[in-house]
């Protein structure tokens, strides 16, 4: 696309190969986006909830995934609109700030354009919606702090952090397990946390799995689970106070750099070639053994010889350990990864109070476990299930609340749920869109409707009449001044949020609001889509 101009000096655009797309401009255009944007959202819109559906991904190469995380379905979409994928980088950015909420906020955003459409039907310029929409996304964040309530915790009673994990678990496959693993996620997060700093690096939390067992047999290990096994069978299974060597270099005789090659013409060169090597693998067992070490954890292979020699030195060894796996072994034993064996001290080595090889069911299938490190700082929750898709969707969902449990760490407030801060935002959007005399203010009204998608879609969910159960409790809420009040998804017999433990993260909370806001914003401010023909 270029700019050119006519005689009389007045610019117009020349666009490449204009016959082969198609252009659409104005109110036109906006509504084709807002109509893009729809769709991916009521996609996502039964999924939202206790009680929300999971959906069934096939891949394109035939992987299925089954779950009901926003940001999952989002990514493992082909969604071949601009706008669409506006939605699908929303998700994103909500997963990586909060970890939580993926779902509620497409969902959010959804609604906001589908009531700016019909503003734009009544002939609001779009702009003019944009700049009500962020006047009440003011008023709402204003609402939400004066209804928020502060959660204690400590190092020791961190009750209120485990109700708030359980709500995240509640709309999960692992509802029914939801009190259990809520406790193994705050406490994981506590044992890694700084809670003077307020601060938790989820990196030293590390999520593993196995097929086989059941759900209730995942268990938090106070150290590393590695998916590896000692490199000779005749190696001894369970070690002791382990002094650990933690190895970059790959037990393999040096290879030459060069393109020259070796011709061995008799026997006696071989086995001169034969013992150089060996005594190279001496070398570098020896290295190991004078260190003090007492278990080798290798990130590369090892030569059969060296493997061989390693056993009868009885130095148990583990080969081919991940880098990432390194780093976190590193932290909890206190070793120093070591990239040369002339560097490899008694000053390198990490400490481990048992390291065991653990193996399950009829295959044999065996992992390591590390356990009784110094340092603690990290841990593995060791998940079980009966197939791959039903431990791949606990570790998802275990992600979603330890990211909540991280939140309330850095900022220990709550909203109640249940599409109660959404009724409270919403009535506090529609008493302020009254004192404003311009047309911003039927833009803010709009906003507050949106709002109710959430309890909305929550009771709709839950199989209740949705607008009549919306009806009666924003009624109850707005004469009783209670913003407590929410939708009773599982039939508890109340719609006090407080008393079913339903809680939120405040910060979950606004940034949801603030991120459907903006991207509402920029896809009103969207007046000409050039696009190639063939993806019309």
């Amino acid at each position: 696309m270029s700019l050119a101009f006519d005689e009389f000096g007045r610019p117009f655009i020349i666009i490449r190969e204009q016959e082969t797309k198609s252009r659409v401009k104005g109110i036109e255009a906006v509504k084709s986006n807002i109509q893009a944007a729809k769709a991916v959202s009521r996609i996502l819109r039964t999924s939202l909830g206790p009680k929300g559906m999971d959906k069934l991904l096939q891949g394109p190469d035939g992987d299925i995934v089954i779950t009901n995380d926003g940001a999952t379905i989002l990514e493992q979409m082909e969604v071949e609109n601009q706008i669409g994928k506006l939605l699908v980088e929303l998700s994103k950015s909500q997963d990586h700030e909060i970890g939580d909420g993926t779902t509620g906020v497409t969902v959010l955003a959804g609604a906001l354009l589908e009531q700016a459409e019909d503003l734009l039907d009544r002939g609001i310029h779009p702009l003019r919606i944009a700049e009500g929409y962020e006047m009440a996304c003011k008023v709402a964040l204003k609402r939400l702090d004066e209804i928020a309530a502060t959660f204690p915790y400590s190092a020791d009673n961190h009750e209120e952090l485990v109700k708030t994990c359980m709500t995240t678990l509640s709309s999960k496959i692992v509802g029914r397990h939801k009190r259990e693993l809520a406790e193994m996620c705050v406490s994981a997060v506590m044992s890694v946390g700084d809670l003077e700093r307020r601060d938790v690096n989820l990196d030293l939390i590390k999520l593993d799995g196995k097929v086989g067992g059941r759900l209730e047999d995942t268990a938090l290990v106070n150290g590393i689970v590695l998916d590896k096994d000692m490199s000779h069978p005749q190696m001894p299974k369970e070690l002791e106070d382990v002094k650990i060597a933690i190895l970059t270099c790959p037990f393999e005789p040096p290879k030459p750099k060069t393109k020259h090659k070796v011709d061995i013409s008799n026997v006696e060169q071989f086995e001169s070639l034969r013992q150089q090597e060996q005594e190279y693998f001496r070398e570098m067992v020896k290295l190991c053994k004078d260190s003090g070490a007492t278990l080798i954890i290798c990130q590369w292979g090892f030569d059969d010889e060296a493997n061989h020699l390693l056993m009868h030195n009885d130095l148990p060894a583990v080969r081919w350990v991940g880098g990432v796996e390194i780093e976190l072994l590193a932290l909890a034993t206190g070793a120093r990864i070591v990239p040369r064996f002339q560097e490899l001290n008694a000053s390198k080595l990490g400490y481990a109070k048992s390291v065991r090889e653990i193996s399950f069911g009829t295959t044999r299938d065996r992992m390591l476990l590390i356990e009784g490190t110094p340092h603690s700082r990290a841990v593995t929750i060791f998940v079980r299930g009966g197939n791959k898709m039903m431990i791949e969707e606990t570790k998802r969902s275990l992600h979603d609340a330890l990211c909540v449990a991280r939140n309330l760490v850095r900022d220990n407030r709550i909203v109640y749920g249940g599409g109660a801060a959404e009724m409270a935002c919403s009535l506090a959007v529609e008493a302020a869109a009254d004192g404003v005399p311009g047309v911003e203010q039927y833009a803010m009204r709009a906003f507050a409707d949106a709002l109710d998608i959430v309890p909305l879609s929550l009771a709709e969910n839950s199989g209740l009449a949705p607008i009549e159960s919306l009806t009666e409790v924003k009624t109850r809420q707005m004469q009783a001044a209670n913003p407590y009040l929410g939708i009773d998804c599982n039939d508890v017999g109340t719609n006090d949020m407080r008393q079913q433990n339903v809680f939120e993260t405040l910060i979950g909370k606004k940034q949801q609001l603030m991120l459907a806001t903006q991207v509402c914003k920029m896809i009103l401010k969207i007046d000409d889509v050039i696009k190639p023909s063939e993806y019309e």
